[in-house]
Formats: C-alpha cells, sequence, structure tokens
C-alpha cells in the first residue's frame, strides 16, 4: 500500500514540475509519466525547476532556513536548490527535502500522495514566517510559524473516534491462537479478515467496532468466548479527510487534514483569521445539514477546548465576520481588539484583557463612543465620553468584582473604546523629597498628615554626623506677590531621630549636642516640601595615611588632626632606621589622584614651621627608602654603568666613569633624577654653563640627539654665501 502512494506521490510531483514551473519546449515530455520510475526520472533530469520554484515565493534563503529550523527540519534540506551552484540529481532530493517542500506548500500529502499546492502556502510573498502581531485579540496565536498545532496522526485514539475509509487498523490476536493483521478500511467501508471475510465497520466508534470484531472473530476462535484468547482492536494509522476553510480566513480554500483534526487546527493551517474576523461565533456546516456554531474564547482565555468541535469528511468552517467589536486600551494587562458575544459588557472585556494592571488608577474609567448620526447634535460633534466611576471593594465574590473594584454593568456597543488611566509618575503627583545626610535621599509620596519624621523613616534614617539639631524645610510660598519661589522653615529635632542602642542611648558620633527624646514637635509635611539634613559643623570620620619602608613602625596611622605634618608622622612612626635614606623619601598624594609630590625630608626636619613639612592630606602614603650609595648613568654614553657614589664628586666624574658621552649625545639636555624623584638638568647663565651634582642613589641620564633636527651644513653654507654676495653688490650700488 506505501508502495503505490510514493509512486502517485512522485507522479503528482513531476506533474507538477511540467505545468508549473515553465520549462523550455526541450524539457517537456511528450506525456504524463504513468510509473514510479519515469516520475523520478523526470524529476532528476529537472531539478532546476525546484529552485525556480522557491525563488519565485519571494522569500529569501535566510526566510526559508529559518521556517525549516522552526518546524524541526535541518536547515540545510534544500541546500542544494538554495545554492548558486549546478544541482546534482543523485543527491539533490536528500532525506528530508520532500518534507521541507510540502512544509513550504510546494507539495503536499494527500490522501493518495503528494499533490500539487500553490506556492509558499499560508506566507505573502517577501513576508516573514512570523507576520506582524495583530491587534485583534486572539488571533495571533494562529499565525506562529513556529508550529501548526497539527494532530497527531498516528498513537491512540478515543474510544468514540468513528472508524471510515482510509483508516488503518491493527488486529491482534494473543492466547491460544497468536496473530496480527494490518486492516485498511477501503472505501466501500469494510475490512478483510483473512479466513474470517469482510466485516463493515464504517461510521462505527472503536468502542462498537470492538465488539463486533470480538462477535465475528468468536465464531471461528473459540477460545475467544472461553476467555484463552484476546482480541484487541487498534488504530495502526488515520486517514486524511478534506475539509473547507471560508470567510475571513487569511488562507481560504480546502485542507487536506488528519480525521482527528478540529476546528483550531483548521484554523492553525490557514494560518488564522483576517484581522475583520471574528472568533465568538465559528460555524461549522455538515453535509447533512447539520451545524454547530463555535466560541473560541473559553480556549484563548483559559485553554478550555471542550468546545473544540472534531471535524468530518466535507466539513465546511465558516469564520464569520466581526460583529460588536471594542478596544481595550490603557493601563491594562493586555491592550487589544475584544470581539463581544451577546451577552458581554464592560465586566466580560476587562476580565479578557487581564485586567487593571498594576499603575491603573482604579478610580475612574472612560468609554469612548461613536454617536449614531440621530444622536450627533453637529457634524462636529460624533462621539462622546463617557466617564464611569468604579467602586472599591474587597469582596472578590461580589458580581462585577475586578481589581479591588466594582464594574459598572455598562453596555458597550460595536466601535466602543475603553481607557483606564495611569496613576502618574511620582514627580507629576503629590510628593516630598529628603536630601543630605540620609541613607536614602530621595522623593516620597505625599499623604494626608505625613510627618517629618515618617520622612526621615522613609530615607532610612540620619547618617553618622548628621546635625538633628535642625532641619532645614522649604516648602511652596503662599504669596508670590514678591516673586518669592520658597519659604524656609528651620525645624527642631531631637536624638529620637537616631537608632537607639540595645544598651540605650543613641548610635551618634560624639560632637554637637542633640536635644533628648521627646523635646522636638511634630513636624506636618505639605506637598512638594524638601527637607535637607545638614552635616555638623567641621563633622569628618577618621581618615588615615601610612608610611613605609626604612621606618621603626610602619602601617596606617591616623590623622589626629587637620594640621598634621610629614614629620609628625615620622615621629609616629619611630626613628628612621641607619639604613634608610631621609634624602629619597618620597611623599605620593592620592587625593585627586595628584600622585607623588615634592618633598625634602632632611629639610623639613630640620624646620618643622616650614613650608618644606607639608601638612598630610588623607590616603598619603610615606615611603622611606634603603641607602643606595651609587649613581646609574643612562643613556647616549659610551658604557652605562652604575658608578659607586663618592661625596663631592661632580657631574662629569660620573659621565668620564661611563666612557664619555657619544657622539650623538645631546649634552645640554642631561639630567639628574634624585632618590627622592626630583629632577635637574644643566642650568646656564650667559656663556656659562652648570650640571647638577649627583647624589647618592641618583640616575644620570643623557638623552640622544635627533636625527631630524641635524643642520644640513651644505645647504647653511650655501645660504650664507648667497646673502654675503647680494650684500656686496647693494654696497658697490651704493659706493658708485
Amino acid at each position: 500500500m506505501r508502495k503505490q502512494t510514493v509512486s502517485a506521490g512522485a507522479i503528482a510531483l513531476a506533474f507538477f514540475f511540467c505545468l508549473g514551473a515553465e520549462p523550455t519546449r526541450a524539457q517537456l515530455p511528450t506525456s504524463l509519466p504513468t510509473s514510479l520510475s519515469e516520475a523520478e526520472q523526470l524529476i532528476r533530469q529537472n531539478p532546476e525547476l525546484v529552485r525556480q520554484q522557491l525563488r519565485q515565493s519571494g522569500l529569501t534563503e535566510d526566510e526559508i532556513r529559518a521556517q525549516l529550523v522552526a518546524r524541526g527540519l535541518p536547515p540545510e534540506a534544500l541546500t542544494s536548490f538554495l545554492s548558486e551552484g549546478p544541482i546534482n540529481p543523485e543527491t539533490a532530493f536528500r532525506p528530508g527535502s520532500i518534507d521541507a517542500l510540502q512544509l513550504l506548500g510546494v507539495v503536499r500529502e494527500g490522501a493518495d500522495g503528494l499533490e500539487f499546492m500553490e506556492p509558499i502556502s499560508g506566507f505573502q510573498p517577501g513576508e516573514s514566517a512570523d507576520s506582524a502581531a495583530s491587534p485583534v485579540f486572539g488571533h495571533d496565536i494562529f499565525r506562529r510559524a513556529t508550529s501548526r498545532f497539527q494532530p497527531l496522526l498516528s498513537g491512540p485514539v478515543p474510544d468514540s473516534y468513528k472508524i471510515g475509509p482510509g483508516d488503518r487498523l491493527l488486529l491482534l490476536l494473543t492466547g491460544e491462537v497468536e496473530l496480527s493483521y494490518d486492516l485498511e478500511v477501503t472505501r466501500e467501508g469494510f475490512v478483510i479478515v483473512p479466513e474470517v471475510g469482510r466485516i463493515t465497520i464504517t461510521d462505527i466508534d472503536m468502542t462498537g467496532a470492538r465488539a463486533l470484531f470480538r462477535e465475528r472473530l468468536s465464531g471461528f476462535y473459540s477460545g475467544i468466548e472461553r476467555g484463552t484468547t484476546s482480541v484487541s482492536l487498534s488504530i495502526a494509522e488515520l486517514r486524511t479527510i478534506q475539509v473547507y476553510l471560508t470567510g475571513e480566513v487569511r488562507q481560504p480554500g480546502a485542507y487536506q487534514l488528519s480525521s482527528m483534526a478540529t476546528v483550531t487546527n483548521g484554523l492553525y493551517a490557514a494560518d488564522g483569521p483576517t484581522d475583520l474576523g471574528s472568533l465568538r461565533n465559528v460555524r461549522v456546516r455538515r453535509k447533512d445539514g447539520r451545524e454547530f456554531f463555535l466560541d473560541l474564547y473559553p480556549y484563548l482565555l483559559e485553554g478550555d477546548a471542550s468546545g473544540d468541535l472534531t471535524l468530518e469528511e466535507g466539513d465546511v468552517v465558516f469564520l464569520p465576520l466581526k460583529n460588536r467589536r471594542v478596544q481595550l486600551g490603557g493601563a491594562v494587562v493586555r491592550p487589544k481588539l475584544y470581539d463581544l458575544s451577546d451577552n458581554d459588557d464592560l465586566t466580560n472585556v476587562l476580565a479578557a484583557g487581564g485586567g487593571f494592571a498594576a499603575v491603573a488608577d482604579r478610580k475612574r474609567l472612560t468609554v469612548h463612543r461613536y454617536l449614531s448620526p440621530s444622536d450627533q447634535v453637529s457634524n462636529e460633534n460624533n462621539r462622546i465620553a463617557i466617564d464611569l466611576a468604579l467602586e472599591p471593594s474587597e469582596n472578590p465574590r461580589a458580581p462585577s468584582y475586578n481589581g479591588g473594584v466594582i464594574i459598572p454593568p455598562v453596555g458597550l456597543q460595536d466601535g466602543d473604546s475603553i481607557f483606564v488611566d495611569s496613576i502618574p509618575p511620582l514627580r507629576e503627583g503629590l510628593y516630598v523629597s529628603v536630601a543630605g545626610l540620609v541613607a536614602k535621599p530621595d522623593t516620597f509620596p505625599w499623604y494626608e498628615g505625613m510627618t517629618l519624621r515618617t520622612l526621615m523613616s522613609l530615607a532610612r534614617g540620619p547618617l553618622v554626623g548628621a546635625d538633628l539639631r535642625e532641619a532645614e524645610v522649604t516648602r511652596l510660598p503662599t504669596n508670590r506677590d514678591e516673586g518669592g519661589l520658597a519659604e524656609q522653615f528651620n525645624v527642631r529635632l531631637d536624638s529620637s531621630y537616631l537608632a537607639l542602642r540595645p544598651s540605650g542611648g543613641v548610635a551618634g558620633a560624639p560632637g554637637v549636642v542633640f536635644d533628648a527624646a521627646g523635646e522636638a514637635d511634630e513636624f506636618v509635611l505639605e506637598p512638594f516640601d524638601l527637607v535637607q539634613i545638614r552635616r555638623q559643623p567641621d563633622f569628618e570620620l577618621p581618615t588615615t595615611v601610612s608610611i613605609t619602608g626604612e621606618i621603626s613602625v610602619p602601617g596606617r596611622y591616623t590623622l589626629l588632626s587637620k594640621n598634621d605634618r610629614v614629620t609628625d608622622l615620622v615621629v609616629r612612626a619611630g626613628d628612621i632606621l641607619e639604613s634608610g635614606y631621609p634624602n629619597g623619601a618620597r611623599l605620593f598624594r592620592a587625593l585627586d589622584e595628584l600622585g607623588r609630590v615634592d618633598l625634602d625630608l632632611p629639610r623639613a626636619m630640620e624646620n618643622p614651621t616650614g613650608v618644606e613639612n607639608l601638612v598630610l592630606q588623607p590616603g598619603d602614603s610615606l615611603h622611606i627608602p634603603v641607602y643606595t650609595p651609587t649613581v646609574q648613568v643612562l643613556g647616549a654614553v659610551n658604557s652605562p654603568v652604575t658608578v659607586l657614589y663618592r661625596d663631592g664628586q661632580d657631574f662629569e666624574h660620573y659621565i668620564a666613569a661611563a666612557g664619555g658621552f657619544r657622539s650623538d649625545a645631546d649634552e645640554g639636555r642631561s639630567s639628574v633624577r634624585y632618590a627622592n624623584g626630583l629632577a635637574q638638568t644643566r642650568s646656564k647663565f650667559l656663556f656659562w654653563s652648570n650640571y647638577p651634582a649627583p647624589d647618592a642613589g641618583s640616575v644620570i641620564n643623557v638623552p640622544a640627539k635627533d636625527p631630524n633636527d641635524r643642520i644640513d651644513t651644505v645647504t647653511l653654507v650655501t645660504t650664507i654665501v648667497g646673502v654675503l654676495s647680494s650684500l656686496a653688490t647693494t654696497l658697490v650700488v651704493i659706493t658708485n
């Protein structure tokens, strides 16, 4: 049976190539293929036609691959046809390629195999697989390209399933007899069981079919009556039915679906309703004239598919035009357009929209309505706004309850627009602010009777160092005639605004004395008040500096006053060790990222009140290096070297120890960097120059001349000769 189906499919596919892809006259066969081999041969001879059909769809290569991946197919299923190179007929139709063509709508599998279908069914040329969201509630779910929600084509079926032509049954006998039969229901509605004969089972359900088979087989197998042989009947493969979807669906037409398909499966196959269609009154008409009406909102809102009707062969599913449709907008969970049933009112629409959003103002809502011609006073007055007050309620079981309020049972008309206002942002409402030394300076909503103590609690209390003798409150002026922008109040506070310790007392820094708890009156705030909590005068938290290197007790030290100096830190850290080198002491300042600061520690220690004894800042770091009796000579010298320091020796002594200047040395730019980080270069006065004298731990650096700065001697001489010649000529002329 399967071999015949594949043959018919291949023939149909080949027929599609012949008719739909406009081959050249030499490619057209003289007659249609009549066998599987002829069909396969035709397909392999014309793989380019598949490529042409895909290109005519209007979809890009990435869009086609994305659709395949979304449906669980390999993205390379149609690589041979999507690429630009020649198509190898032997490898073009790889596993999954027929499924991919069927998915894209180039071909589809019907009851008799593969059949022709219009290109890319369900998608318009150039349209992405997941089209733009529909403004109508519930329509988007039928347009998702990730799944068509197709019914199962195999597996167990309910006992109420009615068997029909095309179903394949699996009959098992176990016990005294072990037999299995694969039976296909013929178009006449019967199956033939070997040794038993013909059994007509069309239009009966699975329960009736099992009883019928047991009755017929018991006459041939006595063990069935004795209970020693059991009979099992199940569906091995479901039949395909043809149904018709029409009305306001995006892709109306005839569809081949599984016999287990329901109305929703049909809508998924037809790419869902258009924006003009309604899901509230879907009509299904049977061949015998019976009609069924479905409301799909329970399925969309609650997942209740109990009313979803199973389709039968020849059913016509009609999606009607919308009847009453309203718009729900503003601060609601799901702002959309909603179709109404005959009994729906404002409460039902809000419930369908998910109710109020968290930011909704639940005191009132507005219904905007178009007026009928008879109600219009003038051409400009064609709509009205109906303002509805909402009654607060704490009873969720009360009629028309939604989100803490009672919704008035207002009837709605087609075209109504329901709008729920949002609570304005904090800065657009009534608020108060607190700034300064509090843990959480911020703006907070104001309410009647709000006090300064409440605001301080919202700001998580004052920080250490806050001056709680009084707070500054600025308020909108009561009289603006004189141009005033604000009024100022100094509000008395007390220590009750500080957190209490378990042992009693308050958790605050010593310094300014605050009033005892209970002495300050409560201060009631007004809208837009700004509270400023000031810092205590001269209040500072303890800060530290550090000293490292050759000192008796290196480490971090707390500044005792704002006037602590470098020598104070050295004294607190003990004496400088014998191995230390005060001349090389370096001070680094973290404040404002200043880095190294010029320091002459020996001079500062000789004169503690002088300018050399710098005042320390928080984060300062003083380093006392090890005494190093050497001088390092680097740069454009003949032999860079580290020379032993000798007291009294000058700059030339160390240059000579390094072999003297190189020919490219820039002697005038030579410098000496001392151990404390200071650097000096040659000093000049008229025709005299003097090099700085190195000290222990110094580094002499001799830079090289820039080769680009060399003087062109020839050019210079030529220029001078030219100037002199011109000058001589001028003098001769003057003399004559």
